[in-house]
């Protein structure tokens, strides 16, 4: 295997708090270790597109704190066709890079793991997603600052909730997976939270209406994870016609989620995961996300990562259904 002299960081799909950082440190890990390192702007749409830069140590200072991406994200249609990986194939070739760090989610990784296996090209994988759903890692990239920014919004409707006597739906992120639902509803001290993962034949608005809303207590929350089919919308149109006699309201937060500055946890998440993929790539492993479990670094196959359904502890529910008595 030739020699890796110079690796391309980029970002890819949904932004997320804390890529920054972790762009940071491949950029300064690499150095360090004598690497040279190159900046792709716009996701795989830049690399197809030839937006590459030399990034030095420099280009990354005081970028730590920041939410958001300085390299830009996007999501490539282009990128998903034979025709588009040629070019992008032929721009690394063009300009030296032996080597990619993909910074993003499910589908970015699976685009660098599909990218991987046509031409042969060492690429590692960052999980910077706030969903949380990526196996391998206890947690990914960008979810702890939106856990804590759901929390802090969730806070806030609270005392309206109470002042005016209402049930509210507010709907968060999370694509497939409910971590951001259950847990924001636990730290947030809401009624219930209507998760993908407790999709039992159980109906969970009536469960949460039977036993959930005392006569004392006319006001709560429910946190409802987004739903093309039964989002937040969607069950407070069920109270109002099932339940009249309540006051029902929805929030959702949408994009409000994925900004602002990351937290202390997701800054020291990506920068230990950006130093990973530059030790990964310097011991040799190809096609693997860096992930930390147990706290400690790990390596996860990209097929193994993007693949497997990420556990979700069902005893997360049973801790809610009891402390929302």
């Amino acid at each position: 295997m030739a020699k890796i002299k110079t690796i391309g960081i980029l970002t890819s799909g949904g932004d997320a708090p804390g890529m920054n950082a972790a762009i940071r440190a491949v950029t300064r890990a690499g150095i360090c270790k004598g690497f040279n390192i190159k900046g792709i702007y716009r996701g795989f749409d830049g690399l197809i597109n030839n937006e590459i830069a030399d990034f030095t140590t420099e280009n990354v200072s005081g970028i730590i704190m920041s939410g958001g991406t300085v390299l830009k994200t996007a999501r490539s249609n282009e990128f998903k066709t034979p025709e588009g990986r040629k070019k992008a194939y032929d721009n690394m070739q063009a300009n030296g890079i032996d080597a990619l760090v993909v910074i993003g989610g499910n589908g970015s990784l699976t685009g660098a793991m599909l990218f991987a296996q046509e031409y042969d090209v060492c690429c590692i994988g960052l999980p910077g997603t706030i969903d949380n759903d990526l196996y391998g890692t206890d947690s990914t990239i960008g979810y702890d600052t939106t856990l804590n920014t759901i929390v802090e919004c969730v806070d806030r409707i609270r005392d309206t909730a109470q002042s005016h006597e209402r049930i509210f739906f507010v709907e968060v992120m999370g694509r497939d997976a409910g971590f951001l639902a259950q847990n924001s509803a636990i730290a947030s001290g809401a009624e219930a939270a209507i998760i993908p993962e407790d999709s039992t034949d159980v109906d969970q608005l009536a469960r949460f209406m039977e036993r959930g809303i005392r006569k004392s207590k006319k006001s709560c929350i429910v946190i409802v994870s987004e739903s093309p089919k039964c989002g937040a919308l969607y069950y407070a149109d069920r109270v109002r016609n099932e339940f009249p006699d309540y006051d029902v309201r929805v929030s959702i937060l949408g994009h409000l989620q994925r900004g602002g500055r990351p937290s202390a946890h997701d800054r020291i998440l990506a920068s230990r995961t950006g130093v990973g993929a530059v030790d990964a790539i310097l011991q040799g492993q190809r096609n693997v996300m860096v992930g930390v479990r147990n706290n400690e670094i790990v390596y996860v196959p990209l097929s193994e990562a993007i693949r497997s359904d990420k556990p979700f502890d069902m005893k997360l529910i049973t801790v809610l259904d009891e402390l929302s008595i």
